[in-house]
C-alpha cells in the first residue's frame, strides 16, 4: 500500500512537471531590431547582413538576458528578451565609441544562430532567454 502511494505521488509530480521543459525556438527577426532605437545611434547587423565598410574594430560584446513570460505568445516573449539584449549591446557599443554592432549571433545553450532573418531563443512556461554576441565597430559614413 505504501509503495502504491509513493509511486502515485511520484507519477503526479512527473505529470505536472512534464510541460515545464524549455524549448529552443527559431524566431523571425523583425526589421525594427536592425535600426537604432530610442535615441541610440548604434545600428545592429545580424549574421552576414550587408553593412558599410568597417573603419575600426573595437572588440566583441556578449550579453545574456532572461525575461519573465507574459500573457503573449512564446515568440512575443522571445522578442522581448532579444530587444532587451540588443539594448545592452547598443549601450556597450556607445560606451566604446562604436556606431554599429556587426556579425551579431544569437544563442541558447549550445544552439547558435548567425542569421539575418531568424534568432535562437529558449522559452519555458515561466521565462524566455537569449544570448547575443557581436563585434563593436565604427563603420565608414559618407
Amino acid at each position: 500500500m505504501r509503495n502504491g502511494l509513493v509511486l502515485g505521488a511520484l507519477a503526479a509530480v512527473v505529470i505536472t512537471q512534464a510541460g515545464c521543459a524549455t524549448q529552443v525556438r527559431s524566431v523571425p527577426l523583425q526589421s525594427a531590431v536592425h535600426q537604432p532605437v530610442g535615441g541610440s545611434s548604434v545600428a545592429v547587423y545580424f549574421g552576414s547582413q550587408a553593412h558599410p565598410a568597417v573603419q575600426t574594430q573595437l572588440g566583441e560584446a556578449k550579453y545574456s538576458v532572461r525575461v519573465a513570460r507574459g500573457e503573449g505568445s512564446q515568440d512575443d516573449s522571445c522578442s522581448r528578451a532579444l530587444a532587451e539584449a540588443l539594448t545592452k549591446l547598443r549601450a556597450d557599443a556607445q560606451e566604446h565609441g562604436a556606431n554599429a554592432v556587426v556579425d551579431v549571433q544569437t544563442r541558447f545553450h549550445t544552439t547558435e544562430t548567425s542569421s539575418a532573418t531568424d534568432f535562437t531563443c529558449g522559452v519555458s512556461p515561466s521565462a524566455a532567454a537569449v544570448a547575443v554576441r557581436g563585434n563593436l565597430v565604427v563603420l565608414q559614413t559618407n
